[in-house]
């Protein structure tokens, strides 16, 4: 077996030993719902400004994106790596075994990093999907078409993260999409009523 296959193997214990699957898919789609929204927030403050030059509202979204992915990174692994820690020492004096180097222990440290990651990750990610339409600006007709490509844009992935829930729950899919749509709009309706 190769030392990589290896690898992989191990992680897949740990992944199961530490129940990685179901947390980091909580925290994507909880981090990528957030990451649409923020970006969502961030476009319409551009628009109501009337901000009209694309790099602006690119360095302004990177920014926020940037800002979000590191918050969910360090915060969560903060939290993640002391709530395992916390779960690691009580179980060591319950059994009274040290168990930092026992699969346990590694599973609970690989876990903090695989949530944080995932954590980090999830927000920019779903963000940069949002302001793609502003890295290809030049092949729209205006400015505004890049707004309302960007906020298509938002709302499509909103759909697309409530067909991912609706999966998960077993729900309707068109319906858990268009729950979560509602909130982009009501976001965006919000942003129209502080003008």
């Amino acid at each position: 077996m190769t030392p990589l296959r290896m690898q992989f193997r191990k992680w897949l214990e740990y992944s199961e030993i530490a129940d990685v699957g179901e947390m980091a898919r909580r925290y994507f789609a909880m981090n990528a719902f957030d990451g649409v929204l923020t970006m969502i927030g961030v476009l319409m403050g551009n628009y109501m400004a009337r901000v009209r030059e694309p790099r602006v509202i690119v360095v302004t979204g990177l920014s926020t994106s940037l800002a979000m992915g590191i918050s969910g990174l360090w915060g969560s692994y903060l939290t993640e790596s002391a709530e395992r820690r916390r779960e690691i020492d009580e179980l060591e004096k319950q059994t009274l075994v040290d168990l930092q180097d026992t699969k346990i222990g590694k599973a609970s440290r690989m876990a903090a990093v695989v949530v944080a990651v995932v954590d980090g990750l999830s927000p920019f990610l779903a963000s940069l999907l949002v302001l793609l339409p502003f890295f290809v600006i030049q092949m729209l007709p205006s400015i505004e078409w890049g707004y309302y490509a960007s906020i298509g844009m938002a709302l499509m992935t909103l759909f697309g993260l409530g067909l991912f829930l609706g999966h998960i729950s077993k729900e309707n899919l068109i319906v858990s999409g268009l729950k979560t749509v509602i909130a982009g709009a009501v976001s965006i309706a919000l942003s129209y009523l502080l003008e």
